[in-house]
């Protein structure tokens, strides 16, 4: 089961017992545009179709027991010697497991530069872990648990395909977004400009382009240093963001006015420290 594919074009390929999951996923936004124009050809590959019993037997109980059933290597290694096939030479296969490396932005986009895209989709209690020595990466996108690999597949092609050239209206937006640029992304609002006793920040409709950088990239870093330390650890700041921040209070404290951090009481006592602990190169 898949979608036609150009020779120039982006090559999926989705080990799964689910292949039904994805009709909508792959019909509809970007994606959706990107498959039925040549950009990106889907294929699913069912383990199922690689049993050699009327049950279509594809997994079985584990040894030294336990909850649960695994799925056996035979058919899923089947399915992927498939997949792998079906796209170019050089394509990276990935093995969707709990117990993968994290998921990126960087990986994204070193798979978004690779010929094409091979996803195995664990079900049950896992994948036999012999599959792992068939795959090129194992990763998981987050701590915590799901039913199987299918909606972990849709994470990771929907931040792969849409780096592809041509798949995004606007090219610049890929760059401009949230871990783009190691940060989080700025704050964004539209119409109207008061909403609930909310204002937009008055910089924004300023018109004075360089100030709205400016603002944007110090409410960049306040957000990453308030919703993700970590990243914020990584960064190697120079003294012009750290200016920056001081000069643009983090947004969500403007919206409450009389809070630490306002322009009538500004709070940015902690700021100078940042430079002793953001020189870190990045990991």
């Amino acid at each position: 089961m898949g979608s036609a594919m150009a020779s120039d074009s982006f090559g999926v390929a989705i080990v799964t017992l689910f292949p039904e999951m994805f009709d909508a996923f792959l019909g509809a936004s970007l994606l959706g545009k990107a498959v039925s124009s040549g950009l990106v050809g889907v294929h699913r590959v069912d383990p199922r179709d690689f049993t050699h019993d009327v049950h279509r037997t594809v997994d079985d109980a584990p040894f030294g027991g336990g909850a649960g059933m695994i799925m056996k290597p035979e058919p899923v290694a089947a399915a992927l010697s498939e997949a792998r096939g079906l796209l170019p030479a050089g394509s990276v296969a990935v093995l969707l497991a709990p117990g993968g490396r994290p998921f990126c932005q960087e990986l994204a986009e070193d798979w978004a530069a690779a010929p094409g895209l091979v996803l195995v989709c664990g079900r049950y209690e896992g994948v036999d872990d012999r599959i792992r020595h068939k795959v090129d990466e194992t990763i998981s996108i987050g701590d915590y648990v799901l039913s199987g690999g299918e909606v972990a597949s849709m994470v990771v092609v929907e931040a792969v395909t849409r780096l592809l050239p041509g798949v995004l209206g606007n090219a610049a937006s890929a760059q401009e977004e949230s871990f783009a640029r190691g940060l989080l992304e700025y704050p964004q609002y539209t119409r109207p400009a008061t909403w609930e006793g909310m204002e937009v920040p008055p910089v924004l409709r300023s018109g004075d382009h360089g100030l709205v950088r400016s603002w944007r990239r110090a409410q960049a870093l306040h957000r990453t240093r308030a919703l993700r330390p970590d990243l914020f650890e990584r960064l190697c700041l120079e003294e012009a963001d750290l200016r920056l921040m001081e000069l643009h209070p983090p947004v969500e404290l403007l919206d409450h006015p009389g809070t630490p951090g306002t322009p009538d009481t500004p709070d940015t006592s902690d700021i100078s420290d940042i430079s002793d602990t953001s020189d870190t190169e990045p990991g």
